[in-house]
């Protein structure tokens, strides 16, 4: 493999790790506004029980007969998020809404590309269907 192609692969490799942390993140951010509370893993104890949820992923447990939901999070902020019910639904609900607005917002952009005069920029070999 020559050096170039490693770099590449490299490249490739670093973007697609910030593209997961910019998701993990942004994912993060509705926690906190849906009503999440960041606990901090600081203590080798707290790592360790961390460490044994599913990384990035919702788990349901209860407490003094209340339904929590947590997610963990040893990759940003070694934290625990914790949430009761109302901040799970609060959540799901943004997750929902932000969809729904990526969604329209591509189907726009859509619409304009089809009123688009391509016409204008002459033949485009070697496409010829266009």
């Amino acid at each position: 493999m020559t050096v170039k192609a490693i770099g590449v692969l490299l490249g490739s490799m670093l973007m697609l790790g910030g593209c997961v942390q910019q998701q993990v993140t942004g994912k993060e951010d509705l926690l906190s506004a849906a009503g999440f509370i960041p606990k901090p893993a600081n203590t080798p104890q707290l790592v360790a029980q961390l460490n044994h949820l599913p990384p990035h992923k919702f788990v349901q447990t209860t407490h003094n007969g209340q339904p929590i939901w947590l997610y963990a999070d040893p990759t940003i902020c070694s934290c625990l998020y914790a949430g009761n019910a109302h901040a799970y639904d609060t959540y799901r609900h943004e997750v929902f809404e932000k969809h729904l607005a990526n969604e329209q917002e591509e189907t726009a952009q859509m619409n304009a590309d089809a009123a688009m005069d391509w016409g204008m920029w002459g033949p485009w070999a070697p496409y010829s269907g266009f």
